[in-house]
């Protein structure tokens, strides 16, 4: 079949919406139609080099939701006219992993940057050469075939425009707070960056009932949305917020640093762990520079204080739990859906999309099919 989708054929260049050629899935997989899709950093830095993907031109995209349209051999979980939200980390729910309740880091994560579905072959083809797939999805197209261990079925009540959303940025910042942050009761949390991701950040720290929710961003647009998240206080930089944590703990400082800003600098490290206290925890979800090696810290003050560096994927999230678990904390008012989409886009328009990203002005722009 035919099918329209946004590519990057090379590092550094535009996005390009072209006609691509589908392949019908094969044994366990799956054809959706997307009904929307978000424009998430990630793919940003498919552009810009700092996630080096193993092929291109690639199709974009790894946080959508849309309706089965047809299954492989052997796909039994879903059928024609589900609704779905797709995860952009397969889990088998087989491997040591998944069977130890860490599907985030599902062995057949592996393959989410290599192009190729999971059997080392391509789905989307055109001008002569095969396509790859962001994280085995490409939800920047109008149809993709996935592997079904990428796909959660959902109540076809919910907005799938909004559940869209929880296949990546709202799972994975609310995760690094609550989950990998282990945020609770009575916290002070700080989260650097408060984009597509630590917006949600926010607001999971709010949800945990943390006391003391500090939103830290240079961009007052964004400052302003966390208020409405449960960011109980903003800075707009480091300074401010040492500060600000100082005078609202007593010197005792933060229990938790989510670090959610555009890029994982080295440096933000140490600016982090300075926010917490003793046993503090600085969660680092930020994607980092494939090539860096330096951070900047205090070996001392993370001795003698315990303070914790922790890496964070995916929130720490099993997505067939925690898809689910976002989705009814959006059904009982309490998780902010609709809120997030700044703005909604076209498919030829998603340039102006991470421009708008870029500049500060989305908290995540939509791409609507």
């Amino acid at each position: 079949m035919k099918t329209r989708a946004a590519v990057l054929f090379g590092l550094h260049q535009k996005w390009e919406v072209v006609e691509l050629d589908l392949d019908a899935p094969k044994e366990r997989e799956v054809l959706v139609q997307l009904t929307a899709s978000g424009l998430c950093h990630s793919d940003d830095h498919l552009v810009t080099g700092d996630m080096p993907m193993n092929h291109l031109p690639v199709v974009g995209g790894h946080e959508g939701a849309g309706v089965v349209v047809d299954v492989g051999p052997g796909v039994t979980e879903v059928a024609a006219g589900d609704h779905v939200v797709l995860s952009f980390i397969p889990a088998c729910g087989r491997c040591r992993p998944c069977a130890a309740g860490m599907s985030n880091l599902c062995e057949f994560g592996a393959a989410i940057m290599a192009g190729p579905q999971l059997d080392g072959t391509f789905r989307f083809h055109g001008r002569g050469q095969d396509f790859g797939q962001m994280c085995v999805l490409g939800t920047f197209s109008e149809y993709t075939v996935v592997p079904i261990s990428s796909v959660v079925k959902i109540d076809p009540d919910i907005p799938l425009d909004k559940a869209a959303l929880v296949g990546c940025g709202v799972t994975t910042g609310y995760g690094a707070a609550v989950r990998t942050g282990e945020t609770t009761d009575g916290d002070t949390v700080v989260v650097m960056g408060v984009g597509g991701l630590g917006i949600n950040a926010v607001q999971g720290a709010h949800i945990a009932g943390a006391r003391h929710v500090v939103a830290l961003d240079p961009v007052a647009f964004k400052r302003e949305q966390a208020r409405n998240f449960g960011a109980t206080h903003v800075a707009a930089d480091i300074t401010e917020a040492h500060a600000l944590v100082t005078d609202l703990t007593r010197g005792a400082m933060a229990n938790v640093c989510v670090v959610t800003t555009d890029s994982g600098e080295g440096s933000y490290v140490g600016q982090a762990l300075s926010l917490v206290g003793k046993r503090g925890r600085v969660v680092q979800t930020a994607i980092p520079h494939p090539t860096d090696t330096v951070v900047d810290m205090s070996l001392f003050d993370l001795t003698l204080y315990e303070k914790q560096i922790r890496g964070c994927l995916f929130g720490s999230a099993n997505p067939r739990n925690d898809v689910y678990r976002m989705l009814e904390l959006y059904q009982a008012g309490r998780l902010k859906l609709d809120e997030l989409i700044t703005r909604e886009y076209h498919l030829e328009d998603i340039n102006q999309g991470y421009e708008a990203m870029h500049s500060g002005r989305n908290l995540r722009g939509l791409i609507r099919f």
